[in-house]
């Protein structure tokens, strides 16, 4: 009796710090709304189930992870045979003038699609990124209702993009779980192109072109996958890493720092290997809640937070297929393809895109409830992305 009534009362004093957290973050908006919300996402890339997710479903700005479906849309049309790697392709005066990061790219000049590709994985190149979309889409306008399209199919139902890089702009929103279904796909649908998700470095015009993703050269088995940043999202990182033949999918947004960034993607990482939860409370000091604050006492008052099954794979037939590399990279190996038996409909068919906002950060990953009302972080023009 006495350990019932122990477990009890520890049951009854985590619905109150949820109930006080949801005051918090409900009652106090602007609070909650001054900066980018954190967030973070571990999915097993075999079974699709989540590991671990903290505010998974909480609407932030992707910024450059959004080149991932920008990739996959290039991945579609090489695949079909529409682009060949060693293409040529046009700089337009629009591309060129994209912020940085870029690769410096000037109108008039020509670009192989391959220096595209590499240039958009290492350094997130803004002018490859919209070299690519005009290529493709004929304008970048076009090539974001391309990409929401694809997200559609994807079952990305809580992501709208606005344009090819993740530059500035309010209507560019994703979640981390659309996100690490976008990182999945790429590997299932196109594993003869992952080995470029590990490149390190490439040659461009006689320079070499580093990468952003320093997480990816010292943790072992970590062979992918993108970096993002602006001033309003916050430091963001999508991985994959295999470890005993066991490969994860994770995703981090709105960390303050990328130091605290990529230290938080390697914790989940491990513990997710491990088979152990990451407490939620480092996920929210990654994103700049301070330890010892009401808000950090609420969060560890209710950790851990439990796993969940995700409808993170929504095609039919799974199937392994080798990994390649290229100079300075590793093998990548490929996610298995398939929704788990408790997936939801999200996972079996496209859903109806909604043009939505970012919303105020949320403790559980849980769906915003109907009529909620979401608070909006304008990004500034002036931000870069990389």
């Amino acid at each position: 009796m006495a350990i019932e009534s122990t477990g009890l009362g520890r049951t009854l004093g985590r619905l109150r710090a949820m109930l006080m957290l949801v005051l918090l973050c409900g009652l106090g908006s602007f609070a909650c709304a001054a900066h980018a919300g954190y967030a973070a996402i571990v999915v097993d890339g075999e079974t699709g189930q989540i590991v671990q997710q903290v505010n998974a479903d909480q609407r932030d700005y992707p910024a450059s992870l959004t080149k991932m479906m920008t990739l996959y849309i290039t991945f579609q049309e090489l695949k079909g045979g529409k682009l060949s790697l060693d293409q040529t392709m046009p700089v337009s005066a629009w591309a060129a003038s994209r912020a940085p990061t870029k690769l410096g790219l000037r109108a008039g000049q020509t670009v192989a699609v391959q220096d595209c590709i590499l240039g958009m994985i290492t350094k997130s190149a803004n002018d490859a990124a919209s070299v690519m979309a005009e290529g493709i889409g004929g304008s970048e306008e076009h090539f974001a209702d391309m990409m929401n399209a694809q997200a559609a199919l994807l079952g990305m139902t809580d992501t709208h993009f606005a344009n090819a890089s993740g530059l500035p702009d309010p209507d560019n929103t994703s979640t981390a779980h659309d996100l690490v279904k976008l990182a999945m796909a790429l590997y299932r649908d196109f594993p003869q192109y992952a080995h470029f998700f590990a490149t390190q470095e490439f040659v461009f015009h006689g320079h070499i072109v580093r990468g952003h993703n320093n997480l990816m050269y010292r943790y072992p088995g970590m062979d992918g996958l993108k970096t993002g940043f602006t001033d309003a999202s916050g430091f963001n990182l999508a991985s994959t890493a295999v470890r005993d033949g066991h490969r994860l999918f994770a995703v981090v947004l709105g960390s303050r720092t990328a130091g605290g960034r990529d230290r938080l993607m390697a914790r989940l990482l491990d513990d997710g290997f491990a088979g152990q939860q990451t407490p939620p409370i480092l996920v929210a000091e990654a994103g700049g809640v301070r330890a010892g604050s009401r808000a950090a006492r609420l969060l560890e008052a209710i950790s851990p937070i439990q796993t969940a099954e995700a409808d993170t794979v929504p095609a039919a037939q799974r199937r392994p297929a080798a990994g390649r590399s290229v100079r300075g990279g590793k093998p990548a190996a490929v996610a298995s393809r398939g929704c788990s038996r408790s997936s939801s409909a999200a996972c079996r068919s496209a859903a109806t895109h909604r043009r939505t906002r970012h919303a105020a950060p949320r403790l559980a990953a849980h769906r915003p409830r109907a009529g909620q009302k979401p608070a909006v972080v304008v990004a500034s023009r002036n931000d870069t992305d990389g």
